[in-house]
């Protein structure tokens, strides 16, 4: 274990279980700066949405966890705080691969191939709300057997890059967007929108029960909730675990 100093400490792991445990584990016991980071080579046991189990290959791609405290000032503002982190993702992976979009909620994508995921973890504190932003991207990866829709940085640019540079420009992002989310919320909710996955597109989608029907995302509501235009023109919002993209 190492640290290094990047406005924030970042503490650089050979491996770990998980680093958004880690820096949980971290954080109660010490009192960490703002943005404090930990970067794992290899990361055993990683998580995704809804569970979802995240694999790297050790030293070829980026697992990060950060911790942020009060990025906003009530529960119900963690939507603005999930974009904001999405948004600072996108900007860094955008310019390296065609076709970057954002898959509702926060997965980032190169044309129809996951590149990136992201899990937030909050809790209450001492009266502040604590995040443990976790980011794991496919950087030089070029072996997912098994994962159709998976792919890496490398695979889709041709390119190869420093991942530990990676994760220097990855956190000034996040800083830049979180810092600023106050006075932007309003242009940072429209960049958003106008990058969603598949927007516009007509597309299948399963709900819970495993039934399967048609319809067009048309953007993502002020709570998080994606809103979807059905077949009959009605429009529904669906939450994260109502509702999953069929592509």
């Amino acid at each position: 274990m190492s640290f290094n100093n990047f406005r924030a400490p970042v503490v650089k792991l050979d491996a770990t279980p998980s680093t958004n445990d880690f820096l949980k584990e971290l954080a109660a016991q010490n009192e960490l700066e703002n943005f404090t980071a930990v970067t794992a080579k290899s990361q055993t046991n990683g998580r995704g949405q809804m569970g979802a189990t995240w694999h790297a290959e050790a030293g070829k791609n980026m697992t990060m966890s950060v911790f942020v405290r009060n990025a906003v000032q009530s529960y119900g503002q963690l939507p603005d705080l999930s974009i904001a982190v999405a948004m600072s993702v996108f900007d860094v992976i955008a310019p390296k691969v065609p076709k970057a979009s954002v898959k509702w909620p926060n997965d980032i994508m190169s044309d129809n191939f996951k590149i990136g995921g992201i899990l937030i973890e909050n809790s209450l504190a001492s009266d502040e709300i604590r995040s443990i932003i976790g980011i794991g991207i496919n950087v030089n990866q070029t072996d997912f057997a098994g994962l159709p829709k998976a792919s890496s940085i490398k695979i889709v640019s041709g390119l190869e890059y420093d991942v530990d540079a990676f994760a220097v420009e990855l956190i000034d992002s996040l800083q830049l967007r979180i810092n600023g989310l106050s006075q932007s919320r309003e242009q940072l909710w429209t960049e958003y929108q106008s990058v969603l996955f598949r927007k516009g597109v007509p597309m299948a989608f399963e709900d819970q029960q495993k039934r399967r029907f048609m319809g067009i995302i048309t953007g993502v509501a002020q709570d998080g909730r994606i809103e979807v235009r059905l077949e009959d023109d009605s429009l529904q919002l669906f939450g994260i675990r109502e509702i999953a993209m069929l592509y």
